[in-house]
């Protein structure tokens, strides 16, 4: 047991929470903001404006998502040169397989989930054989590759299937009326666009458009601008930027530590999804990838709006039509997306903080 400690402290391979949890965690938001967000909020940007390049352009990034996820990870393992070059092809395994689901004719949304698990397995892998051999130019990268490749072929659907069983909620929670459903669509959604798990890819996967759609965004506005706010004091304006127009998941490594300071965020989003749905009858009729993006490059704002004038195949096919958008429409959407998330969010951050759930710290960005 003594040779073992000493070989993983040799490799530098710490079991621990912190490492996998904390550290593997926020590095892997930063690689899924700097392919499929940035892609997508880049692509979004060139159909609008007419741009092919831009297009291309995005398109490119966003399939590079899972590489990016898992090479991400890899540095903050602190994964040697030849190991970390390797995960380049781990991540897409495990990004693509994980999109995949065990129910035919399905689509998973576990792409990222699954990086996350297989990416630092093969890791470890990788960096408990470098350099133990003379020919680890050959071994390193065939260990590496192979367990995560294989790993992919043998978890990754499943983590997609169950990653998946997340939408089912929300199309169950669609049949309910529109309150309830407000309710439950805005906090799962918000929820899963904060964890590792796709909420683009699981609005995507179930078409989710009109109110369900709309309900999508505001827990997605709740989380992102929420927690740009609410960690205002700490993080400033890069903070802002990065959390409001990035990607909430950038705290997943500080939930991870404290989960009270999620609490302000999915209560408000418990708040605004029924307004979005009983109020303002806020609708998202645009791709429905959209829904699931908040205000990440404004491209669940943009979808909105595309929604309104050119609705999609998919919100076509259940029943949507174009509409000129009137002064309420224009109000909800701003309401929900910016306006509501930013107050309520910082008024519960302020009690939270007040009965000393919330912490000097506990919501600083590394």
């Amino acid at each position: 047991m003594k040779a073992i400690k000493s070989f993983l402290a040799r490799k530098n391979v710490v079991l621990s929470a912190k490492r996998y949890g904390i550290d593997a965690l926020g590095a892997m938001a930063q690689g899924l903001f700097c392919s499929l967000l940035i892609g997508t909020i880049v692509k979004t940007v060139g159909e609008q404006a007419g741009l092919p390049f831009l297009v291309s352009a995005g398109g490119y990034a966003s399939a590079m998502s899972g590489s990016a996820m898992a090479v991400a990870i890899g540095y903050a393992l602190q994964s040697p040169p030849l190991v970390l070059f390797s995960l380049v092809t781990v991540g897409y395994a495990a990004n693509t397989l994980g999109s995949t689901s065990l129910i035919p004719g399905q689509a998973g949304a576990g792409g990222p989930l699954a990086v996350l698990f297989i990416a630092v397995i093969a890791a470890e892998f990788g960096k408990m054989v470098s350099k133990e051999t003379r020919v680890d130019i050959l071994v390193t990268p065939l260990v590496t590759i192979l367990v995560g490749v294989g790993l992919s072929a043998w978890l990754a659907p499943a983590i997609g299937t169950a990653a998946t069983a997340v939408g089912h909620i929300i199309m169950w929670a669609t049949d309910l009326q529109p309150f309830l459903m407000g309710i439950v669509v805005s906090v799962v959604i918000g929820v899963a666009l904060t964890l590792p798990i796709s909420s683009a890819a699981i609005c995507a996967a179930f078409g989710l458009t009109g109110l369900a759609g709309g309900a999508a965004v505001a827990g997605c506005c709740a989380n992102m601008v929420g927690f740009a706010v609410l960690s205002f004091r700490e993080n400033r304006w890069s903070g802002l930027v990065s959390q409001g127009l990035g990607t909430s998941m950038l705290q997943m490594g500080n939930i991870v530590k404290n989960p009270r300071i999620w609490l302000p965020a999915i209560l408000t989003s418990a708040i605004t999804g029924p307004l979005a749905t009983c109020v303002f009858h806020l609708e998202m009729n645009g791709a429905p990838v959209s829904a699931g993006m908040g205000t990440c490059g404004l491209v669940g704002q943009i979808g909105v709006w595309s929604g309104w004038l050119a609705p999609s195949e998919q919100a076509l096919a259940n029943g949507a039509a174009a509409i000129v958008p009137g002064v309420m429409d224009w109000a909800g959407l701003v309401l929900i997306s910016f306006v509501l998330p930013a107050v309520l969010c910082w008024a519960f951050g302020r009690f939270f903080r007040k009965i000393g759930w919330i912490k000097v710290d506990d919501l600083i960005l590394q």
